[in-house]
């Protein structure tokens, strides 16, 4: 089964730099109308957690779902 992820994104913490949504491998990530970063392509996310590691801030999250499994 393919693994899904959620982004959660901290608005408090985000200056909208945009440095999470050049970094994406897979083109998950969009400016809002505000210039915040979400999720535009959720179901493309590998996990690489790129837009984690690259925000100055620490202003995003990569997170695995859990299904229930176990």
């Amino acid at each position: 089964m393919k693994k899904s992820y959620y982004i959660d994104i901290y608005e408090a913490w985000c200056k909208r730099c945009g440095i999470c949504v050049a970094f994406c491998p897979k083109e998950v990530l969009a400016k809002d109308e505000r210039g915040y970063p979400r999720p535009a392509n959720l179901g493309a996310c590998t996990g690489c957690k790129w837009c984690e590691l690259r925000c100055p801030d620490f202003a995003i999250a990569v997170l695995e779902e859990d299904h229930g499994q176990g």
